[in-house]
């Protein structure tokens, strides 16, 4: 049963046998996360108090500045989920290669694995403007007792068991999905509880926000450019509205809302895109179909694309269904 203003460990508790494995594991998991949520909400609360914004003059794998909230939340997130011994292995965007954990009971038991997007958006960290977390579960699909190895990662989006980001913003919110609907949750920070508040998220069908780096507009595929002139013509409900924060998270969390679309396609300098299809892709394409919305990277479905790297970027198109599928006709004709 859902109701407003259930904290977040007994919505987790009571809501347990709508997991596809009720084990009590994944639950578990869920409740790691929301720990090392609030610890590295803390940090971030108080960046410009104390010396943690900035680079720290290292680049992660894909090439990126890292801030010192990145290291930082990577190692929270990372101990965490190590230490409560609940997976048996992690991915993350700011490490190389994935992290094999060895279960303290008996021969690697655990049965799930996360990969996690620490502090997406961290470049606004510097200039206040919202950043999150996107992470991503998945059962392993190596035998339970062995150590985790690459195929445990590489599986399709549409595998996954649960998906989720943190929001640090205006206030700091839990959104999750375990393939039951999306529901949202906000932190009272006086008590440091996560509360119900969003129930039963959805994305509007049609809405009236694009969102979209137009700086890189004359990089963009024709179909993309035709689909960004679509958006600013005076016809009808149009033209939409622009607005762009250049955090996954909080773009896909306003559009959610209020309805609108995310698009991040692949240009003359990133022909593969630059999102990644594990860390930020897949997880987001689960919350929006969940949440009725769509997601593809113009032409086929996120959620059926076959990893075949670890940090593999895809073209990312995400938002209300209707559209989505108008880019997607955009895209088709102007092959």
């Amino acid at each position: 049963m859902t109701r407003k203003n259930q904290t977040l460990g007994e919505f987790i508790i009571e809501n347990q046998a709508s997991f596809k494995y009720s084990s009590g594991e994944l639950s578990r998991l869920i409740n790691s996360i929301r720990l090392a949520a609030k610890v590295v909400n803390h940090e971030v609360n108080k960046a410009g108090l104390v010396d943690i914004i900035g680079a720290v003059g290292d680049t992660n794998i894909q090439g990126e500045d890292q801030q010192k909230l990145d290291v930082y939340a990577n190692e929270k997130f990372i101990q965490t989920l190590t230490k409560r011994n609940i997976v048996c292995g992690i991915a993350s965007e700011e490490e190389d290669d994935f992290i094999s954990i060895n279960s303290q009971d008996e021969n690697n038991q655990n049965k799930y694995v996360v990969l996690i997007d620490p502090l997406d958006g961290s470049s606004n960290i510097d200039v206040n403007v919202s950043v999150g977390t996107i992470f991503s579960v998945y059962r392993r699909v190596t035998p339970v007792g062995t150590p985790v190895t690459l195929a445990d990662f590489l599986q399709k989006g549409s595998k996954q068991v649960a998906a989720g980001y943190v929001i640090y913003g205006t206030s700091t919110m839990l959104v999750y999905t375990t393939g039951d609907g999306v529901n949202g949750f906000t932190l009272n920070p006086a008590i440091g509880t996560f509360y119900l508040s969003h129930p039963n998220m959805q994305f509007p069908k049609d809405g009236k926000i694009y969102s979209v780096n137009e700086g890189n507009y004359i990089h963009f595929p024709q179909g993309i450019k035709n689909y960004i002139k679509y958006c600013q013509q005076e016809e009808g409900d149009r033209p939409y509205t622009s607005r762009y924060i250049g955090s996954l998270v909080s773009d896909f969390h306003r559009n959610m809302i209020k309805g609108g679309i995310y698009l991040y396609p692949k240009s003359s300098m990133n022909s593969n895109g630059k999102l990644r299809l594990l860390y930020e892709c897949n997880p987001m394409a689960f919350l929006a179909e969940q949440a009725n919305g769509k997601s593809s990277d113009g032409f086929t479905r996120t959620l059926d694309v076959e990893p075949t790297e670890l940090h593999q970027r895809v073209p990312f198109v995400c938002g209300s269904k209707n559209m989505v599928e108008k880019c997607e006709e955009f895209m088709r004709n102007s092959k």
